[in-house]
């Protein structure tokens, strides 16, 4: 026999229905999904519970706002059928409970009130439907399908949004470890060139790499992010590439050069700009490599720029520079202690050296520098600006 959900004076719905042909019950969304029916009447919540279960949804009763919430912390739904007016909490209560707590969860409204501004406030505070007591059996598993299709759709794009999202995840650090991989191809390709002008000025063999060692000491410790540091340890690693261009008979001189020799060799820093400045890797160092022989002053070349019109990692370099060239053996003199140089940089600050630079120069002990020297020169330490990150001021 077929329940009667429309009440007295309504018709009887006819056993097979054209809602429950539309929901067979052997489709498994529709036979595993499950539904809480809220209702402080036994009867209505009874039938509606019978006529659901017919359908092959799994149906939970609650007699009240209390019980529903109750039951939704302990299980899961994928459809809630509530009525308004119950004497513990009511629906709308429960409506916004569950929208704030479960917005994916959509929420039916069964009830009696014939009140176009309660279904209408019912639906802004996000109900997904609403339905009038009485109804027929037709009405109640249309409205169901409707929900059901609906809480369906919203999983759909939620799943879709979350394969997206794991495949952007994916796909950038996929990106992230092929730039890595470049960035380290990048840094073997700047190692050989380095050796390639070793050989070419031998008397300065190993310039490059200590160098490069304590500009980016000095980096460090003035606290530049290690993305800038990598340009500017890449900089002054290249500073002198320019020099490939030099005649060696003027690069390999071993006694004073004749002033047009010396602005030939001037040239080397206008050089090196021009052979970096096309890569794109390579701009910003392509910068310091231009402006490493600028002075604090105005004094330096090519252009005589002055004070911070010099890039931050040209100044870096060129105290680092000052540093190797002191405590270095030279043709025409013996290498001289690191506080014969530290001396010198002092005497120095504001004429050749930015002043800043130099007063964190002096904070920083001999034997870092001693043993940076000793890292490259022993071990013929491998330079590469990959991977590098902040130096906490207690190892500086």
């Amino acid at each position: 026999m077929a329940l009667n959900l429309a009440g007295p004076g309504m018709p009887m719905a006819e056993e097979n229905s054209d809602a429950e042909r539309a929901a067979p019950a052997h489709d498994v969304r529709r036979r595993t999904a499950r539904i809480l029916v809220v209702d402080d009447e036994t009867h209505v919540r009874a039938m509606m519970g019978s006529t659901l279960e017919r359908q092959g949804y799994e149906v939970q009763l609650a007699s009240g706002g209390r019980e529903a919430l109750e039951s939704l912390e302990l299980n899961t739904f994928d459809l809630v059928l509530t009525d308004i007016v119950m004497q513990d909490v009511n629906g709308i209560a429960l409506l916004e409970r569950i929208h704030s707590q479960f917005p994916n969860l959509p929420v039916v409204m069964v009830t009696a009130i014939h009140d176009i501004s309660v279904a209408i406030d019912s639906m802004r505070r996000g109900a997904y439907d609403y339905l009038l007591k009485p109804f027929e059996r037709d009405h109640l598993l249309n409205t169901v399908r409707r929900a059901m299709d609906h809480r369906h759709a919203l999983e759909e794009n939620q799943n879709y949004q979350q394969s997206l999202e794991q495949m952007v995840r994916a796909r950038t650090e996929m990106l992230r470890h092929a730039m890595e991989d470049l960035e380290h191809s990048y840094d073997v390709t700047l190692e050989a060139l380095g050796d390639a002008l070793d050989l070419k000025d031998s008397e300065t063999e190993g310039h490059s790499k200590r160098v490069t060692a304590y500009t980016i000491a000095l980096a460090r410790a003035m606290g530049i992010p290690p993305a800038e540091i990598k340009v500017i340890a890449r900089g002054a690693f290249l500073h002198d590439v320019g020099k490939m261009a030099i005649p060696d008979e003027i690069l390999r001189k071993p006694g004073m050069l004749t002033k047009e020799e010396q602005a030939v060799m001037r040239e080397h820093c206008t050089r090196g700009y021009n052979m970096l400045r096309k890569i794109p890797f390579l701009a910003g160092a392509a910068e310091i490599v231009f402006c490493h022989q600028e002075h604090y002053d105005g004094t330096g070349y090519p252009r005589g720029i002055r004070g911070k019109e010099i890039p931050i990692g040209a100044r870096i370099f060129a105290v680092g520079d000052t540093l190797d060239a002191i405590t270095s053996d030279r043709p025409y003199r013996r290498a001289r202690s690191f506080d014969s140089a530290r001396e010198e940089i002092l005497r120095c600050s504001g004429s050749q050296f930015d002043p800043g630079v130099v007063e964190v120069f002096l904070k920083i002990p001999n034997e870092l520098w001693q043993e940076l020297r000793s890292e490259i020169s022993g071990q013929h330490k491998r330079f590469s600006t990959f991977g590098i990150e902040p130096t906490p001021d207690s190892e500086v």
